[in-house]
């Protein structure tokens, strides 16, 4: 089993990414956490701060030559924006005076940092957050709840991505499928084959009128201070048949993807396939027929299921979307109440984007090869990734046989 969390704050010195359980001989650089890290920062409607904070990434343990160790790994983004930050995040206590000293940009919308944030923003966790671990302000939840944070998902998904190509030739790509109300035209589904151009397209989609239409829906948000979000899909060539399971529910790998979406920041709807459009046909159109190829092996007329039938990936690419809400941040602060007061108020303005769902394909990419990669790893488990090959090869071929 492969296990991993994250620590840190969004204004912290660092994020934390660890990982455990993970083979040896897996080939991975800082220059592949990097371009993985530079990837998430692209795309059209992002904020000022990703101007100018930058993830400086550390490999910390874990890895050696460039090759995986098979002890736990460890990385660490620093955070370029510290030393601005100090005050207000500092670990140990701080004098109180210097709480009070105005540290604000002189933009009337943002609440100074050194201040107590007492105004919870809707659609945040800063109600719940402050209510439930009984806090004071908002500033120790919003810190955590941060969508910062997923940049060392991020980084984690790069060393997943790297297993699942070693190991099982498995690659993932991801695009964007709608903008608001603005869906996309273009039926052609992208492959690894196309990573650079979408990272060239300002809304990672392939299709030119999708790309401008979609610009169009985020400059139209932004004129009118208010945020636009959208939907995202994950699609993995190659992965074999098999990984995940019907017997246990916490093992069903169309489950797993989706609570894994379902735990990143925005999300709030997940489909697997077809999904939702899936239920309004008919069963006789609603399901994959099975039927044998010209060179004997078995394939299926269509792909409705997205590779996953009883909780298990059926051999056609495993397909996942995600549909991340407006960031809650909004330009025009909602109204909400002061909890310092009881008064009326309007919640607090932190920095946002308009819109994240180019960095949210991205992310999400991330989630699903990190369960994925798991999966493979429970099914062709072993200490290397020279065993892991020959345990995975080993089952296909019993599987060719069969097939």
């Amino acid at each position: 089993m492969l296990r991993w969390m994250t620590a840190g704050e969004s204004h912290g010195p660092a994020l934390i990414a660890t990982i455990e359980g993970f083979p040896s001989g897996v080939e991975i650089t800082t220059d592949d956490l990097r371009a993985g890290l530079a990837r998430r920062r692209l795309g059209y409607g992002r904020g000022a701060r990703q101007k100018f904070e930058a993830d400086e990434a550390t490999i910390l343990a874990g890895v050696r030559h460039g090759v995986t160790t098979g002890a736990p790994i460890a990385i660490r983004i620093g955070n370029s924006e510290w030393p601005k930050w100090e005050t207000v995040m500092s670990a140990d206590p701080v004098d109180p005076r210097d709480l009070l000293i105005d540290a604000g940009t002189g933009d009337e919308r943002e609440i100074a940092r050194n201040r107590p944030l007492t105004r919870p923003r809707p659609g945040h966790a800063d109600l719940p957050g402050m209510l439930s671990y009984d806090l004071a302000e908002a500033r120790p939840v919003l810190e955590r709840a941060s969508a910062r944070e997923t940049a060392a998902r991020v980084a984690l998904g790069v060393l997943a991505q790297a297993l699942l190509t070693q190991v099982g030739a498995i690659r993932l790509v991801s695009h964007v499928v709608a903008v608001g109300s603005q869906r996309a035209t273009s039926r052609v589904l992208p492959t690894p084959l196309d990573e650079q151009a979408l990272c060239e397209a300002s809304m990672r989609t392939l299709d030119a009128a999708d790309n401008e239409r979609f610009e169009a829906a985020v400059d139209e948000a932004k004129r009118a201070g208010d945020t636009i979000g959208g939907v995202v899909e994950v699609i993995a060539y190659d992965v074999p048949v098999g990984l995940g399971s019907h017997v246990t529910a916490r093992e069903r790998l169309d489950a797993r993807i989706a609570g894994a979406l379902m735990s990143i920041q925005s999300v709030k709807g997940v489909e697997i396939g077809d999904g939702f459009a899936q239920a309004a046909l008919p069963g006789s159109a609603a399901h994959d027929e099975i039927m044998r190829g010209k060179d004997g092996h078995l394939v299926r007329t269509s792909n409705h299921a997205g590779g996953i039938e009883g909780g298990t990936s059926n051999g056609a690419p495993v397909v996942a979307r995600a549909a991340f809400k407006p960031i809650s941040t909004v330009p025009y602060a909602l109204r909400s109440v002061d909890l310092a007061t009881g008064e009326e108020a309007v919640g607090l303005h932190q920095r946002s984007d308009t819109c994240q769902v180019v960095p949210g394909a991205l992310i999400c990419e991330a989630e699903v090869a990190l369960v994925l990669a798991d999966a493979l790893f429970e099914h062709a488990g072993g200490r290397s990734v020279t065993e892991m090959r020959r345990n995975l090869a080993a089952y296909l071929h019993r599987v060719g046989e069969r097939a």
